[in-house]
């Protein structure tokens, strides 16, 4: 008998019939969670959200997908747009296997590389983006921008910051005569 994915039997379900498990250990910030409504609010629900079908209870059971479902339950844009209905891919596996393919699709979803990472800052950076623009499209604050910013080591990056004035260097071998005994500086100049 041939294998089907059961990817290829993506269905709508109404977000009424779907309910989380109770063993999944996967939390998101709320950075991220905000992140993925940009990303479904942009882009649509791109991925199917993975249930077994409880025929006793006529409902379906999440086993990867918690946050994508969270997400229509708490945006009312995200519900109307999509009719209050989820994609839904099934799998027909026993609680153990359910539970063990839950911990797999957390797993599997990585990390970010940072060296790849802060490469794509600098190539947007080179296409023109702002920071601002990298903050609001990628979910990133300034803090971690400036970081990967860093990592690339490029000045170029750094060409439309404004840096602070909080020490002006004086000219080698140049003598500031209002300067005190313990060589401070003249605070008229600071």
């Amino acid at each position: 008998m041939k294998y089907t994915s059961p990817v290829y039997g993506v269905k709508a379900v109404p977000i009424e019939k779907i309910v989380p498990n109770t063993y999944n250990p996967n939390a998101v910030a709320p950075p991220e969670l905000n992140l993925l409504y940009d990303s479904i609010r942009e882009d649509g629900y791109t991925m199917p959200i993975v249930c077994y079908y409880s025929k006793k209870d006529d409902k379906y059971i999440i086993v990867d997908g918690f946050h994508r479902y969270r997400v229509m339950l708490e945006h009312d844009d995200i519900y109307r747009r999509e009719n209050g209905m989820l994609p839904v891919s099934v799998i027909n596996k026993s609680l153990d296997h359910r539970m063990a393919s839950t911990i797999r699709h957390n797993r599997a979803r990585g990390s970010h590389d940072v060296d790849l990472m802060s490469n794509i800052v600098k190539e947007l950076h080179e296409i023109g983006r702002s920071d601002a623009w990298i903050s609001k499209h990628l979910g990133m604050d300034k803090d971690e921008i400036l970081r990967l910013k860093q990592i690339t080591g490029l000045a170029a990056l750094f060409k439309d910051v404004n840096f602070g004035k909080a020490w002006i260097p004086e000219e080698e071998g140049e003598f500031n005569e209002n300067a005190d005994a313990a060589g401070k500086p003249d605070e008229s100049k600071v």
